[in-house]
């Protein structure tokens, strides 16, 4: 293999003010590009990407932004895998003062162009192949990457040509750009969490959190576009001159033989994939070296106690684990120690920074009491739901916010999620819409209602259950309950689909007609000691 080029790590206090609050971090790249023109910044199975080239790259994108007439503030929409482009393009309108909204690659072509329109997007950068390749419409322009020069009258541009034509050199008055990542939660269509504050990307949580080294590698074995793969495996390593791995999806093998060969010390996974590395045969998984691991962070998702205690029983207490969201809730997190005194704690809360646990008369409950977890709104930089003040409204109370998890504290501080007020559906770390899979039932003429909920699932954490009540006159039949799943696959991306259709009689409401979902999600969660 050929040798890796070792940075040191970056330190921030080198660098004077100008530089940070121009383009935030996103430009130290160029820092690194001119002090290590040939060391690997991104090694891809298509192609990788030294500190020069992802740094005259990202120049290139953020020169032609400007040419198409965008400004600070504009939206674009970036759909694409893990690749070498997704990292340039970001870098590229990070640096212009854009709005970047990264969607998920698995939507369908309804489900992006809503995000598409819904962001009010300008411009679409989308890989050929895609869902919403040649479907944003008349008025958004499209870049295809690996994509076709014309399609019907749609303007379309070919990446690479596109890239090309740009100037290498730094953009004139560079802007922090900002992004805006759309978040799934209890009704209605999902709603980009919005800030008009630029971030401030520090790889140094409280000092300690990343502690990168010379000869440090960080792998991204998650999709870019979700926030945290987003956060730990690419801008905080690239923010601090740290070469990242960037996989094109998860396979257990692969990643082990991506840690072993490029001896990765940082990555960030979610429960469902310390589910399939365990289950790979014993020795097959203990074959591959992964002691240059020193911290694997993990959250997005419950993560069973057995499951995570295997984790550190194989890697050591290198796990770290974070709670919080696309909306924030920082500073809960608990270290692999912590935790095995703590079993199945998510961290220890700290009033100082705003955290606590209230009723539903928004009181602090007692000690081993559960109520719902809030955490303080900061003084700039708070998130709103785009285009929808009631549900930012219903987001806050007074300077605090919630996203919906119930919990207790013990006597010592530290926070058990016991489950969820709010009703979305958490599968492999990916939070989903019961109302969306509701609507679409409702639309087959065999159905009158339908209420959908996560249930139990070893693999992904949860899995999308829908309870039907059939039309008048309509009998249930195991052909029906497929006909109903493949109906849904018609107008939902796939994880969104029911795994299982279960046929009632009923369902519950309230007297003012609202669907009491959380009672139907509890009869399959009965007989557990959380319901999470």
């Amino acid at each position: 293999m050929k040798p890796v080029t070792v940075l040191p790590p970056f330190d921030f206090r080198r660098f004077d003010a100008d530089i940070r609050s121009a383009a935030n971090t996103w430009t130290q790249s160029g820092v690194f590009s001119r002090a290590y023109p040939d060391g690997i910044a991104i090694f891809s199975d298509l192609g990788n990407r030294s500190f020069a080239q992802l740094e005259a790259n990202a120049n290139r994108i953020a020169n032609q932004l400007r040419s198409a007439g965008l400004a600070a503030g504009d939206p674009i929409v970036l759909m694409c895998g893990n690749r070498p482009e997704f990292i340039e393009v970001l870098l590229g309108a990070m640096r212009t003062g854009l709005r970047l909204t990264p969607i998920s690659t698995h939507l369908n072509a309804d489900e992006a162009r809503y995000i598409v329109h819904d962001c009010r997007a300008r411009l679409v950068f989308v890989e050929e192949g895609l869902s919403l390749a040649g479907q944003c419409g008349q008025a958004v322009q499209e870049i295809r990457i690996t994509g076709l020069a014309s399609n019907e009258g749609v303007s379309l541009a070919c990446y690479g040509q596109w890239l090309d034509a740009g100037s290498p050199e730094p953009v004139v008055s560079p802007a922090a750009g900002t992004l805006m990542l759309y978040t799934s939660g209890t009704t209605g269509r999902p709603k980009g969490v919005f800030r008009k504050e630029p971030e401030v990307v520090m790889p140094q949580f409280d000092g300690t959190f990343a502690d990168y080294q010379p000869g440090d590698t960080a792998l991204c074995c998650g999709p870019a576009y979700h926030a945290a793969p987003l956060l730990f495996d690419i801008r905080w390593p690239l923010a601090s001159g740290v070469p990242i791995v960037l996989l094109q999806k998860w396979d257990s093998e692969r990643v082990l033989v991506a840690i072993q060969n490029h001896r990765i010390s940082h990555a960030h996974m979610v429960p469902t994939m310390f589910q399939r590395l365990l289950r790979l045969p014993t020795e097959r998984r203990l074959a591959y070296d992964v002691s240059s691991l020193r911290l694997v962070i993990h959250g997005a998702a419950p993560c069973p106690v057995h499951q995570k205690k295997a984790m550190i029983d194989w890697l050591g207490p290198i796990l770290i684990e974070y709670y919080g969201a696309t909306e924030g809730g920082e500073g809960i997190h608990v270290d692999s120690l912590d935790w095995l005194r703590k079993p199945g704690t998510v961290g220890k809360i700290d009033p100082t920074q705003g955290h606590s646990i209230l009723d539903d008369e928004f009181q602090e409950v007692t000690q081993g009491a559960v109520g719902r977890v809030f955490f303080r709104a900061p003084a700039t930089g708070r998130f709103v739901y785009f285009g929808d003040p009631q549900k930012t409204a219903e987001a806050y109370r007074d300077d605090r916010f919630t996203m919906g998890d119930m919990g207790y504290v013990d006597a010592d501080g530290y926070l058990f999620l016991t489950g969820r007020s709010a009703e979305c559906i958490i599968s492999g770390g990916v939070n989903i819409y019961p109302s969306e899979v509701d609507d679409v039932l409702a639309r087959h003429p065999c159905v009158r209602d339908a209420c959908t909920v996560g249930a139990p699932d070893d693999e992904w954490g949860e899995k999308v259950v829908s309870v039907v009540i059939l039309a008048q006159g309509q009998g249930s039949s195991p052909e029906l309950a497929q006909e109903l799943i493949a109906f849904a696959a018609q107008h939902l991306a796939a994880f969104k689909r029911p795994r299982q259709i279960v046929f009632d009689s009923e369902l519950p409401y309230t007297a003012t007609g609202k669907l009491m979902r959380n009672q139907v999600r509890k009869r399959f969660w009965a007989n557990r000691d959380r319901e999470i």
